[in-house]
C-alpha cells in the first residue's frame, strides 16, 4: 500500500467487520507449510484456473472473480483434511483480480503473488496468456521504465505520490522530449492502479514497438483533492465533498503535477502535447479539468466517467464556445456499465452544443478488463 495513502486499519483502529477478516485470515495464513504446499492460482493449458484453500474451520467458502461483465462468483467445494476448491471454465485471456469468500468474510488468497492496489478492496490478481500475447502483456519488445515519485503537495499539506513511465531510451537526461499522457485512476484506487490493473506500462511498451502508438511519457498521480471523501467508503452521493474532491484535484494538478513533471522531466510543454484520460472518478477529472482548461489539453478522454449532472454548470468554456482547440475528446463506456445512462446523457448535452467528439461503448461493465482495452484503442489515437 503507498505510503501516502494507507488505509491505517489495524488491530487497535480497526472497525469489528475488518477484525473479522484479519483473524480469518490468519487461521487461514497460519498453517504456513500447508499453503506453501498448495498451488492456488492453477492456470491451465486451456485458460481454466484452479483456486485452493486451507480452511479446516470453514462451513463455506466461494471465489468472486471479476471479469469483461462484472464479478462472477465461483463456488468452492471442501476436500479432505480442510482443503476448498474449484477449478473455472476456460477464461479468455486477461488479466483478472479476485477475492476469496469464507463463511461471507472476504480473504486475500494466500497463494497469490501479485495484489489489487485498493483502499477498500484487497484481492489477488493473475493473468490468462493469450497466444499470441495480447497488448497487455510483457513480451520481447523494448521496455520503458517506471518511477514512482513522491513530493511534498502544499495543497493538501502531506506526502503525495505519482508513478511515471518513461517510453524506451528515455531518461530524464533525455535530449528528446516527449508528448505526456496524465491518466488518472478511479475512485478507491492507489496510485499504482494503471499500471497493476491497468498494465499501461506493457500496452505502451508494446504499441510503440508496434509503431501503433508515439512514444509519450504517461504520468498517473495520485488523484484525491479531498481526502475526507475516502472516509465514506463507498457511500457515494454525487454531492458538494465529491465536487470538491474534484474541484481540488484540478489545483492539485494544474499547480503541482504539471509543474514539477515539466521541471524535471524531457516533455513537451504545449498544449498540443498533453493528453489527459482517467476512468471512473479520473473520467470525470478528466472531463472537469480538461474542458475547462483547453488552453491547457488538446487531448481529453474518459472511461466509465462518473460525470456531474450538471453539465451546464460544471463546463463552462464548453458553454462560452471556447473549446475550438480540442483535438481529441474521446468519451467510452461499457454498455452494462451502471454509469452508462449518465455518460449518454453527456454525450447528448455535448452534442446540443455542437463540440466534437468521439463515442465509444464496448460490452462490458465497470471493471479493468474493459479499461485496458479502452487505452489500447485510446493511445493510437493521441498526439497525431
Amino acid at each position: 500500500m503507498d505510503r501516502a495513502w494507507n488505509a491505517e486499519i489495524n488491530m487497535f483502529t480497526a472497525k469489528p467487520k475488518y477484525i473479522k477478516h484479519m483473524l480469518l485470515a490468519l487461521l487461514c495464513w497460519a498453517p504456513m507449510s500447508t499453503a506453501q504446499s498448495i498451488k492456488s492460482p492453477e492456470i491451465h493449458g486451456d485458460g481454466s484456473v484452479s483456486f485452493r484453500l486451507h480452511a479446516p474451520f470453514a462451513k463455506s467458502a466461494a471465489v468472486d472473480l471479476e471479469r469483461v461483465s462484472g464479478t462472477s462468483t465461483l463456488s468452492m467445494s471442501e476436500e479432505a483434511s480442510g482443503l476448498w476448491s474449484v477449478t473455472s471454465a476456460p477464461l479468455p485471456p486477461d488479466v483478472y483480480s479476485y477475492r476469496i469468500s469464507v463463511d461471507g468474510l472476504e480473504i486475500i488468497d494466500p497463494g497469490v503473488r501479485e495484489f489489487v492496489p485498493n483502499l477498500f478492496e484487497q484481492g489477488g490478481i493473475f493473468t490468462v496468456p493469450g497466444s499470441p500475447a495480447e497488448a497487455w502483456e510483457m513480451t520481447d519488445v523494448p521496455h520503458g521504465s517506471i518511477c514512482h515519485r513522491f513530493y511534498q503537495s502544499k495543497l493538501l499539506a502531506r506526502e503525495n505520490d505519482i508513478f511515471i513511465y518513461m517510453p524506451p531510451k528515455a531518461d530524464n537526461r533525455s535530449a528528446t522530449r516527449y508528448p505526456v499522457l496524465y491518466l488518472l485512476h478511479g475512485y478507491s484506487d492507489m496510485a499504482d492502479a494503471w499500471i497493476v490493473m491497468g498494465r499501461a506500462n506493457f500496452i505502451l511498451d508494446n504499441l510503440i514497438a508496434q509503431g501503433k502508438a508515439k512514444p509519450m511519457i504517461v504520468v498517473m498521480p495520485l488523484g484525491y483533492g479531498a481526502p475526507k471523501l475516502l472516509e465514506r467508503g463507498w457511500h457515494l452521493e454525487h454531492d458538494e465533498l465529491w465536487r470538491s474532491n474534484i474541484e481540488h484535484f484540478s489545483d492539485i494538478l494544474l499547480n503541482e503535477v504539471i509543474p514539477l513533471i515539466e521541471h524535471d522531466y524531457p516533455v513537451q510543454p504545449q498544449s498540443n502535447s498533453r493528453a489527459l484520460a482517467g476512468l471512473s472518478m479520473g473520467g470525470a477529472e478528466s472531463l472537469y479539468v480538461g474542458l475547462n482548461h483547453p488552453d491547457q489539453f488538446t487531448w481529453i478522454a474518459s472511461m466509465s466517467a462518473a460525470i456531474f449532472d450538471d453539465s451546464a454548470a460544471s463546463f463552462i468554456k464548453v458553454e462560452q464556445n471556447q473549446t475550438a482547440k480540442i483535438k481529441l475528446l474521446w468519451i467510452a463506456c461499457g454498455k452494462e456499465d451502471h454509469l452508462i445512462k449518465s455518460n449518454r446523457q453527456f454525450i447528448s448535452w455535448l452534442a446540443s452544443k455542437k463540440i466534437k467528439f468521439q463515442s465509444v461503448e464496448t460490452e462490458g461493465a465497470h471493471t479493468w478488463p474493459v479499461w485496458r482495452r479502452n487505452l489500447i484503442a485510446l493511445a493510437p489515437l493521441l498526439f497525431r
